[in-house]
């Protein structure tokens, strides 16, 4: 299949390519059932409108959010554990949802039993995939939602998926050659690995395995690693924005223009202090309210992204305002080789070991890949011996990444008052 094939056509033409301001009045009157559904089934909705002084008939336009305050993902752990399971944000009982996944945190994501449910289908047909396509999934299949909403969105489209998950580099690469598949879903320093792996192993790109498409998130995708893949390999190289909390954000079309709103939910840009909506080319969180969803009705949760938009038509044709760039995290909260890592982790791996009186996780970019260290440092009558490995499988435990571990002295903590240093510089 041609490029030119796979990003020809819309998921859904008609309102994919409404006018902007036809589009807000259809998102503001779904706002409108969604806000009604909330305050009516979800406590801590209507707890947040009623603090506000707000009442479900007094938001009628987008603007009208503005009244709210912010739900950020960083305290959702803390909310949960308030009002167990799920904080009061759940409009169903348990026993009606599909499933709870726990992303890293700890933190309990709600998937309810209605269809294309994280709004993911239109995502990966607009970035590239096509029936028939027969994908590696990348994305953790394990107590995290990322592996199951791709599987079940590709599947929808008729695509063939195969479950690889985390990690297997080996066993990966021979799916790639002996299934012949076409497509790639994950995040792209691991495709990148996945590739010189094969070629370490004697494989020639086009001869023994070939992939024609790769739809990447859960790290950024920077210029250098795309033009990589697409000048040597002649892949499609596409991204998408989504979390566990709330599904699809936005995507790429085939002009890389930026990344347009996913349908479905209304997507701020808001100053991150005063929670109003900034305009164009303004740099401000990304805050996320999800519409038609009768499980989870999130209203202005904070994903903690710092993003900017633009409004200007794309000549795809789709008139959503588009994402430009991702620029960094509002708080510590850093997302290394697509898992979110917290402050409070890396506390927990701390205080599980008398030995270490304090600890920082450094977070590099090494080789297009991410590198997370544990820097320990330890009480004087500790002893290093065997340490290293248990703080190691701690480490996976608690963070389910895998970390170097490495002891200094005080003296080498740089910014002492971060748990997590991220040192990775982007193009």
């Amino acid at each position: 299949m041609t490029k030119d094939e796979r990003l020809r056509g819309y998921y859904d033409e008609k309102l994919e390519t409404l006018t902007w301001q036809e589009k807000k009045r259809v998102l503001a009157e779904q706002l409108k059932q969604a806000v009604a559904l909330a305050f009516e089934r979800a406590p801590a909705m209507r707890e947040k409108l009623e603090s506000a002084g707000v009442s479900p008939g007094d938001i009628g336009t987008l603007e009208d959010l503005q009244a709210l305050s912010i739900t950020p993902k960083a305290k959702m752990r803390q909310l949960q554990q308030t009002s167990p399971p799920f904080g009061g944000f759940v409009a169903a009982d348990p026993g009606e949802l599909r499933r709870v996944y726990c992303s890293p945190g700890f933190i309990f994501d709600p998937e309810g039993r209605q269809s294309d449910y994280w709004r993911l289908q239109s995502v990966f047909f607009n970035t590239g995939f096509r029936p028939g396509d027969r994908v590696l999934n990348t994305f953790s299949y394990h107590l995290t939602p990322g592996g199951l909403m791709c599987d079940e969105a590709l599947a929808s489209i008729g695509c063939t998926v195969v479950p690889g998950g985390i990690g297997n580099t080996e066993t990966q690469v021979q799916l790639l050659a002996e299934l012949k598949l076409t497509g790639y879903v994950g995040v792209p320093s691991f495709l990148q690995a996945l590739i010189a792996r094969a070629e370490e192993d004697g494989m020639e790109f086009g001869r023994d395995f070939q992939l024609e498409i790769a739809v990447t998130a859960g790290e950024m995708l920077t210029d250098a690693s795309r033009r990589s893949l697409e000048d040597h390999y002649g892949i499609l190289v596409r991204q998408f924005l989504a979390t566990a909390d709330v599904g699809a954000i936005a995507y790429e079309c085939g002009e890389k223009n930026g990344m347009h709103f996913a349908d479905y939910r209304v997507i701020e840009v808001v100053d991150p202090e005063t929670g109003k909506q900034l305009g164009p080319g303004e740099v401000g969180e990304v805050v996320v309210t999800l519409l038609d969803n009768p499980v989870y009705p999130l209203i202005r949760f904070g994903t903690g992204d710092l993003s900017l938009y633009e409004e200007d038509l794309c000549p795809c044709g789709r008139t959503s305002p588009r994402l430009m760039k991702l620029v960094g995290r509002v708080d510590q909260v850093t997302k290394v080789r697509g898992m979110f890592i917290h402050p409070s982790q890396v506390e927990e791996v701390a205080a599980a070991f008398p030995e270490v009186r304090s600890a920082q996780a450094v977070v590099e970019r090494e080789h297009n890949r991410d590198r997370l260290t544990f820097r320990a440092v330890l009480t004087e009558s500790s002893s290093q011996e065997g340490l290293a490995s248990t703080i190691q499988e701690k480490i996976r435990s608690v963070l389910k990444l895998r970390a170097d571990v490495v002891f200094v002295n005080a003296a080498e903590i740089h910014e002492p008052e971060k748990r997590i240093l991220d040192l990775r510089q982007w193009e």
